[in-house]
């Protein structure tokens, strides 16, 4: 497995410095551009070519929180199993529940499937904050790949939210 964080220079951390992310890449892909290397040998723009798709897959998951937690978790030898390990606490399938009923509930009222999309943006945010320490502070690697797969679920649930304001918009 490619180690993202060093090809930017940064600490293998849940919490990344965006700011410092993005301009350490904007630095890699200046120095391995294809276009930089049009005229070298077909070896060495093949190499650039690699070094580019390398650092752009490294950005787009690092800059994204969950990619980056599933990648965290991987790099730490913990398999998230999202397809496989379906298994949560009862809470959280009762909130499941409710979500998706709420969500077919509201169907047809845009500002209600707002208002759901805001409230499950927020729990993310906690959540989110829930893998940060199970990650950083007080390694809980189990715990942090349970909340991964609670975020995978409500990520997908975030996407049923807003194709069915899509679908609001088109009539």
């Amino acid at each position: 497995m490619q180690e993202y964080y060093s090809l930017f220079g940064l600490p293998e951390r849940f919490a990344v410095d965006v700011a410092k992310l993005d301009t350490a890449y904007r630095q890699v892909q200046a120095q391995v551009h294809p276009d930089k290397f049009a005229h070298r040998p077909e070896t060495e723009r093949r190499i650039a070519m690699q070094w580019a798709t390398l650092a752009n897959e490294a950005h787009r998951v690092l800059r994204n929180p969950l990619p980056r937690a599933r990648y965290l978790l991987e790099r730490r030898g913990v398999d998230v199993e999202a397809e496989r390990n379906t298994s949560m606490s009862p809470a959280f399938l009762m909130q499941q529940i409710e979500w998706r009923e709420s969500v077919d509930d509201s169907r047809e009222d845009a500002e209600a499937l707002q208002r759901l999309g805001k409230d499950l943006e927020r729990d993310e945010r906690v959540m989110l904050d829930d893998v940060r320490r199970a990650l950083d502070e007080e390694p809980d690697l189990q715990a942090a790949a349970e909340l991964v797969r609670r975020l995978m679920f409500m990520e997908k649930l975030r996407h049923e939210i807003d194709d069915a304001l899509i679908q609001l918009d088109s009539h």
